[in-house]
Formats: C-alpha cells, sequence, structure tokens
C-alpha cells in the first residue's frame, strides 16, 4: 500500500531524519511518535507530495486512495452536512456526471439510457443513497448535535472547523489515511467515537498522536523517530515504551561496561607508556583502543524536568458556589450548582461537549460573573488558570525571558534561563519571539508563567492540547506532587487517570459527584447515545441522572431503571422498562 525508500529530510540544513525505510500494508494501524519538531509532519508531507524528499523516495499502490485532514477550511456558506459529503470526491463526480445526463433528458438514444443506467448503479454501489446518512452520522460521532447539520460551515469556530475538516476525511473511501494529532480539538465523548470508528477501518492508518491511551486502542504497531533515525517497533505504544526502556538499559548497561574497560586501559597505558619491558604492551593497547567499535551512552530526547513549587498559605474552603446559576447573559448553561473546592481536592470533570465544563471552570476561578447565586473565594487564594485563550493572550512580540521576568522583578535572567529551560526553552530558545513559537511553544510557556506564580489552585482546561508526549509525562509527574488543589478538564484520559481522585460530571444542566471510573463514563456515553436515539424513535423523553442512570418517571419506572443499572441487567430488563416507560407516557 505504501513504501518508504531510504527516505531522507532536512530543514533548515539541519537533517530530520535519514535513511527511512518502510513497508505498510492494507489494514495496519501504525503510530507515528516522536519529541516535536523531529518530522513527523514532514513525514506525512512527503507522502502526501506537498514536500519533495531531500534522499530516497515515496511510492504508493496504483490506484490507491489517500486521504487526509484539511489544515485550512474555506469560509463559506456551504451547509455542514454538504461539506463533509465533500469529502467523498469519486461520489461527487458522479453526482456531476449523473447531472450531465439528466441535463440532457431529449436524448432518447439507447446509448444515452444505457450510460445513464450505468452511472445510477455505480452511484448505488458506491453509496450514494446513503451518503448523508453516513456523513450526518459522522458529523454526530464528532458532536455536532442535529441542528448545527444545516448551519454554514463560516458560521463554526477555528476548533468546530477542524472537526468538520476530519468527518470530511473519514467520509473519503480511502485505501490511506493520514491523521495528525485528530484529538487535539475533540472531548472525550468524540475521542471514544473516534477510536471506535478506526478500530473498523479497514485501510492503512498511519496516526500522528500524543495521546497514550488513544494510540494504545488503535495502533499495532509504532513508528518512533529519534536522533535521525526512524524505527519501527511492533505492537501498541505501551508495548513501545517498555521494549525501548529495554532497550535503553541494556545499550546504557553496555556502555558502562566499556566505559570500565576503557579506563582500565589507559590506566595500563599510562602506567607502562614509559616503562621498557611494558612499553609493546602498552602500544597494543593504544592501539585497541583506536579499533574500538564504541557504544554510545543511553539517550532520550527529552529536555522537560519542572516540579511545583509548595504553594504559600492556603484558604480552606478556596472557592464556594453556592445556589448558583450558571451561563452567558440570559442564556443557562448549569443551575443548582452547590460545589466546594478544598485543599488536595483533585478533581476531573467530565461531560459530552457544551455540557458546561468550562463554564464552570470560568465561574470558579472568576472569570465569569455569576448570572445569580453566590462566590466565595478564600482570602489566601491564588489560582492559575490554563485555558486556550491564555496562550492567544501573550504577548507576541516579547521573548519567552522577557515575560517569565515580568512576572518578578527581582528575578535575575540567569535564574529565569535556568526556570525556563526545564519547560524546553534553554539556550537561546529564552530568546525566542513568542510569534515565531509552534502551538505547543506557547503552550508550554503558558504552563511556566502560571506555575511560576506558586498557584495553591490549578484550573486546567484542555491543558495538553499541542504538548508532544514527553512534555504531557513532565505535566502528568509534576501534577501528581501539586500540593494545592486541582480542577481539570481534558480529553486525555492518561493526565486524568494519573492526577484526578474524584470525577465530577456536568451532563443536563447540573454538576454532581461520578462515582464510576472513565471505563464507566465510556459506558454511560453509550447508554446515553441509546436513550436519546429512544427519545427520538418514540417521542419519550428520558434525561439521565448524575450517577448515569436512566430517570424516567418516579414509582415503577425508577424502581425497573434502578434494578438495570444496578444489577447489571440493563439488557435483560429493557422490554420490561419500556413497557413500563410507555404506560406512563400514555
Amino acid at each position: 500500500m505504501l513504501r518508504l525508500s531510504s527516505l531522507g529530510c532536512r530543514r533548515d540544513g539541519e537533517v530530520l531524519f535519514a535513511g527511512a525505510t518502510e513497508f505498510f500494508t492494507r489494514g495496519q494501524k501504525v503510530g507515528l511518535t516522536g519529541k516535536n519538531g523531529c518530522g513527523k509532519s514532514s513525514l506525512f508531507a512527503q507522502i502526501l507530495g506537498h514536500l519533495e524528499a531531500d534522499e530516497g523516495e515515496v511510492s504508493r499502490q496504483p490506484g490507491s486512495i489517500l486521504a487526509h485532514v484539511a489544515q485550512e477550511t474555506p469560509s463559506s456558506d456551504q451547509a455542514a452536512i454538504e461539506y463533509v459529503i465533500d469529502g467523498d470526491q469519486r461520489l461527487r463526480s458522479l453526482q456531476r456526471e449523473i447531472a450531465s445526463h439528466e441535463a440532457t433528458g431529449s436524448d432518447t438514444s439507447d446509448a444515452h439510457a444505457n450510460k445513464y443506467a450505468a452511472l445510477l448503479e455505480q452511484f448505488e454501489a458506491i453509496g450514494g443513497y446513503t451518503a448523508e446518512a453516513r456523513a450526518g452520522a459522522l458529523l454526530n460521532g464528532l458532536g455536532f448535535e442535529g441542528s448545527a447539520h444545516t448551519l454554514a460551515v463560516n458560521q463554526f469556530s477555528g476548533g468546530w472547523r477542524m472537526r468538520l475538516n476530519l468527518a470530511s476525511a473519514l467520509m473519503c473511501p480511502s485505501d490511506l489515511l493520514l491523521l495528525d494529532e485528530p484529538t487535539n480539538h475533540l472531548d472525550l465523548d468524540a475521542v471514544f467515537w473516534l477510536e471506535s470508528w478506526l478500530k473498523k477501518y479497514e485501510g492503512t492508518l498511519l496516526l500522528i498522536s500524543h495521546d497514550r491511551e488513544f494510540l494504545d486502542g488503535i495502533t499495532d504497531s509504532i513508528l518512533h523517530i529519534e536522533q535521525q533515525t526512524v524505527t519501527r517497533y511492533t505492537g501498541n505504544y505501551t508495548s513501545f515504551e517498555k521494549y525501548r526502556a529495554e532497550q535503553l538499559a541494556r545499550q546504557q548497561a553496555l556502555f558502562d561496561r566499556q566505559q570500565r574497560k576503557i579506563n582500565e586501559i589507559e590506566r595500563f597505558v599510562d602506567r607502562f607508556r614509559a616503562k621498557a619491558t611494558k612499553a609493546r604492551q602498552a602500544q597494543s593497547r593504544i592501539k585497541m583502543l583506536e579499533r574500538m567499535s564504541r557504544v554510545a551512552p543511553a539517550h532520550v530526547d527529552t529536555g522537560f524536568s519542572f516540579s511545583f513549587k509548595a504553594p504559600g498559605k492556603v484558604s480552606d474552603p478556596l472557592v464556594t458556589l453556592e445556589k448558583a446559576r450558571l451561563g452567558y447573559g440570559d442564556e443557562v448553561i448549569l443551575s443548582a450548582v452547590n460545589v466546594q473546592l478544598r485543599a488536595g481536592d483533585r478533581i476531573a470533570l467530565l461531560g459530552i461537549n457544551g455540557a458546561g465544563k468550562s463554564t464552570l471552570v470560568k465561574s470558579l476561578v472568576g472569570e465569569l460573573p455569576l448570572i445569580n447565586g453566590e462566590r466565595t473565594a478564600g482570602t489566601n487564594l491564588a489560582a492559575g488558570y490554563f485555558a486556550q485563550h491564555q496562550i492567544d493572550q501573550l504577548d507576541y512580540q516579547g521573548r519567552a525571558l522577557d515575560q517569565v521576568m515580568s512576572l518578578d522583578p527581582e528575578l535575575s535572567e540567569s535564574a529565569a534561563r535556568s526556570f525556563l529551560g526545564g519547560y524546553g526553552f534553554a539556550g537561546d530558545a529564552a530568546l525566542q519571539a513568542v510569534a515565531t513559537m509552534s502551538g505547543g511553544e506557547k503552550a508550554r510557556l503558558v504552563l511556566a508563567l502560571m506555575i511560576y506564580q506558586r498557584p495553591n489552585l490549578l484550573l486546567l482546561d484542555e491543558p495538553t492540547n499541542h504538548l508532544d508526549m514527553d512534555m504531557r509525562l513532565a505535566l502528568s509527574v509534576a501534577l501528581q506532587t501539586f500540593e494545592g488543589a486541582l480542577v481539570v478538564v481534558s480529553h486525555d484520559r492518561f493526565l486524568l487517570d494519573a492526577v484526578a481522585d474524584q470525577l465530577w460530571l456536568v451532563a443536563d444542566g447540573r454538576v454532581g459527584e461520578y462515582t464510576d471510573d472513565l471505563n464507566g463514563y465510556r459506558k454511560w456515553l453509550t447508554n446515553r447515545k441509546r436513550q436519546s436515539a429512544d427519545t427520538k424513535a418514540d417521542g419519550n423523553p428520558a434525561p439521565f441522572r448524575i450517577d448515569g442512570s436512566v430517570t424516567r418517571a418516579e414509582s415503577e419506572v425508577t424502581e425497573i431503571t434502578e434494578q438495570a443499572f444496578n444489577k447489571g441487567a440493563e439488557k435483560k430488563l429493557a422490554p420490561t422498562l419500556d413497557a413500563a416507560a410507555r404506560k406512563k407516557q400514555k
């Protein structure tokens, strides 16, 4: 399906990788990993033909169809669902050909009729009559409500347009699919859906992602770029990490053993070089050193090592919301919110996109005024807030070094440089203007600025977007030792599992504790979607409780529902539940 032959890539005179030789067959699902800037996206560009190979070549199976996610979305008034269907170019081409034949309806010749019949047969064979339904399913899976399917593309924000691009790529009946960080603009609900979709994908998948759980759930091999070399490993990301750690340990052991041997030889030479009776042996050992094939020390491409300083004075509680209604202007998003954050709380917020997670975070930090109710902040509250718009508010003309030093007039340049080094801004990188930074570098700078101020409450809204694997791991480790309170919204399940010990669910305009784990939340989402489909079918509303169970009525229906969820007999009791619900509706 795809072959790389001695492929190499350079950027600004620097070698990113060289000698890459790989062969990918149909059905393989390959994760492409490596630190930011190692050449992952450049490799994709070479496969797509957007970037010429500096050496070697890329070849694809003749006639194969390649799909990828466009990085730009035209600002058009075309309906979202039509934009997605455009992803199937073969379907669109056939539609145009059919329309052209229909426009010449006055031609009654047998040849014209036979050609028209053949076109309609092709249209049916490629699923033309189900195209709108398939496009709608893709949009639903990626979080678009049914009413949004007919909205114009230019009515969506940048993040939602990227979802449209992803849906368009998935709509294409491809043999080879390239996805570069497809989860960056998705919530956990959409990540679960995309993971399930990709597992069923029958073509060859090449996937760039820094989401460990996502890679683990999909890939059967890992293509890793490190130290200008592209290496293939069998298995998912966890298998790769384990093998690589063992490999590095073996290499380091060999290096240490060789260094001890070299030191012994050098001591012998230094001791006996000038001694006549030992001179020949000393010269022999010098030649031995010259011929020795040196083992390199084990090396991992990462420059991140940081930790949180202990917060200053801490109030308890830190923040309280009482009888609060949250939203924007007259639009209420969450009602009857009664939550309290105390020192040491470590909370992850769950909920589908648009449920109000970010609204809750903004209200807790005080950025969004309450519609009504009361917000009480502790006297010593020092909140650190990370969100996408914080990145947009950086001084784009300033340098990383200047922005850290502006926080503390007494901070020396050397101390500021040392601090920034832990976030990957070592050496001249600390003097780089924000305007020239990548998305990941800007996110790292915002984290650095936030952490320097020693907050006792961290509110993180999708902090891992644009961060590579090493920085995500460094952040997870640092957050584990953070002594203050933490509230995090993220689609990165590895991060959530590592740092949170409480889950809150934001759903149906309410906030409450969720007592199950992330696997239980995935099942809850599945149940919710199924129940939503039932609602559309019979018109019977079925809102959900915070704990994930269905609440259609009191008495008989409530009792049956609780049995279904508590005893794990949902399928067995489904007919009884539906009958009870229909009885109540009647």
